[in-house]
């Protein structure tokens, strides 16, 4: 397994779409080549290192739960085997190959799908602050990592940069109608709750997640990336205690650095570490392996 670290890619040949936080995607007619590097995102700023095989990690274990799926909603995914991807693409493999997606073009709906089991996060602040999180009314008395009553659904905004601002059920009514808000919830927290009985077999809670569909000829499409670390919160179950934060699969221990050097999370970006960017890689893969059985490809 290679180690190596992709921060950006300029694939010539290929035209660049848009370039994302931690994705870049190319536009190859009516399909799309989604490139996961390794660049690693905190506090709303990318940071100038990156983490070794990071990007193989969410495309991999994406497609492993688009495989798991496929029978409650249409995906977006063709292939992650780049010996399938278009012949203009070739002269990349050896960058592509692990780390990238040929997916069918979509139109993507201006709503992210949050789906909530534990009360962590901006969840947890909202239910300090008002008792229910993004509208959804809870019991009194919860403590932040508990978990919910039953899983809420709890629609955010697209933020081109900086947070997504968390939105209710009506409001995300607005933007794109009431019955397909209603029909996002179904299947948001289907997918989330066969996710959460999956992962609960490998000694994983996944606390939360966020799903992002489009539209294809009329057609709901589950896109982008799939119960990742980079888009869900997983905690080991053995050490789940509510009443604090929870140990996790994700960029905690680069969270942890930023705030022990006391960045104040505004330009100059600092870099990380050697330790902390091997802990983070490391927790990655773990995820990867518990969740799939496989090794990383």
């Amino acid at each position: 397994m290679s180690s190596s670290v992709v921060l950006e890619t300029d694939l010539a040949g290929l035209t660049l779409l848009r370039r994302g936080k931690v994705r870049d995607v190319y536009d190859l007619g009516d399909q799309l080549l989604i490139v996961a590097t390794d660049r690693i995102s905190a506090f709303d700023y990318v940071l100038g290192t990156g983490i070794p095989d990071k990007g193989k990690v969410l495309t991999q274990l994406s497609a492993f739960w688009f495989r798991q799926m496929g029978d409650l909603v249409p995906h977006h995914l063709i292939s992650i085997d780049v010996e399938d991807f278009p012949a203009r693409t070739q002269p990349h493999r050896d960058i592509l190959r692990g780390r990238s997606m040929l997916v069918r073009k979509t139109t993507p709906l201006p709503i992210e799908c949050v789906a909530r089991g534990y009360l962590s996060g901006s969840g947890w602040k909202d239910y300090q602050r008002t008792g229910a999180v993004c509208g959804v009314p809870l019991p009194p008395g919860l403590r932040e990592s508990d978990r919910l009553p039953s899983p809420i659904f709890t629609p955010a905004t697209k933020a081109e940069s900086g947070h997504d601002e968390n939105i209710t059920e009506a409001q995300a009514a607005e933007i794109v109608g009431a019955d397909l808000v209603r029909r996002l919830r179904e299947l948001t927290l289907a997918i989330y709750e066969r996710g959460v009985a999956y992962a609960a077999s490998k000694g994983i809670i996944i606390a939360d997640t966020k799903f992002e569909f489009g539209l294809a000829g009329g057609e709901l499409v589950l896109i982008d990336e799939v119960l990742t670390p980079d888009s869900s919160r997983f905690w080991p179950a053995d050490a789940w205690e509510p009443g604090r934060p929870q140990p996790s699969f994700d960029k905690q221990f680069v969270r942890d650095h930023l705030e022990a050097i006391g960045w104040n999370k505004q330009p100059p970006v600092p870099s990380l570490p050697d330790d902390v960017v091997a802990r983070t890689r490391e927790k990655y893969i773990e995820a990867y392996r518990r969740l799939t059985g496989a090794e990383l490809a």
